[in-house]
């Protein structure tokens, strides 16, 4: 299995060295010096880790042949992609691949459906879950302990116990209010509106 581990930012000094923007959890492994990666796009690699270092809490490349600014600069916004075993997993046991988590079923601790895991977004501050809803909304949820409280891959879910207000529960109320109105109005099939959004499709 492929996986991007890095992109590669603008050339560092003159002597071939890049930034990258590393998107892998494990950067000591996937991009040490000696790893060969491939690329997209694909006619710019493989590339091959010369050397590492961090500078100014950047991490900084070098690889085989690129010798000069041109060269580095040259590779700019590359994509740098490792083979991974699909069945291999982090050291750390509440760590996961991306790959591991996209297309769990999102639910809350009460088992309430909240819909799919579409993407891993990485941000500086955190991780976050992009989830579709079944009526096509998305969701961003922090993927931080006291929120995400279990992942279960064996039953390809991830459990969660959102704050208030987190969750967009709009479609929700519109059904409560309807119910509501049509026990008063005594019209008793307009509370069907809407109701069942949250669980259908998942």
């Amino acid at each position: 299995m492929q996986l991007v581990v890095a992109r590669i930012g603008r050339a560092h000094g003159i002597k071939g060295e890049v930034t990258v923007e590393v998107r892998t959890d494990e950067p000591e492994l996937r991009l040490a010096p000696g790893a060969v990666l491939a690329t997209d796009p694909a006619a710019t690699g493989p590339l091959t880790i010369e050397t590492g270092r961090v500078h100014s809490g950047r991490l900084l490349l070098r690889f085989a042949g690129v010798r000069d600014r041109g060269a580095a600069e040259a590779l700019r916004n590359t994509l740098l992609i490792a083979e991974i075993d699909p069945d291999e997993s982090p050291a750390e046991p509440d760590e996961y691949y991306d790959h591991q988590l996209m297309d769990l079923d999102v639910v809350t601790i009460d088992g309430t459906p909240i819909g799919r895991i579409t993407e891993i977004s990485h941000l500086p501050s955190q991780d976050l879950f992009v989830v579709e809803r079944p009526d096509g909304r998305e969701e961003l949820i922090p993927f931080v302990e006291e929120i995400v409280v279990e992942i279960d891959l064996a039953e390809q879910r991830a459990v969660i116990d959102p704050p208030p207000g987190l969750i967009d529960d709009r479609a929700e109320v519109a059904s409560a209010r309807d119910a509501e109105a049509g026990d008063t109005s005594g019209a008793g099939d307009t509370s069907g509106a809407g109701t069942g959004t949250v669980g259908d499709g998942v």
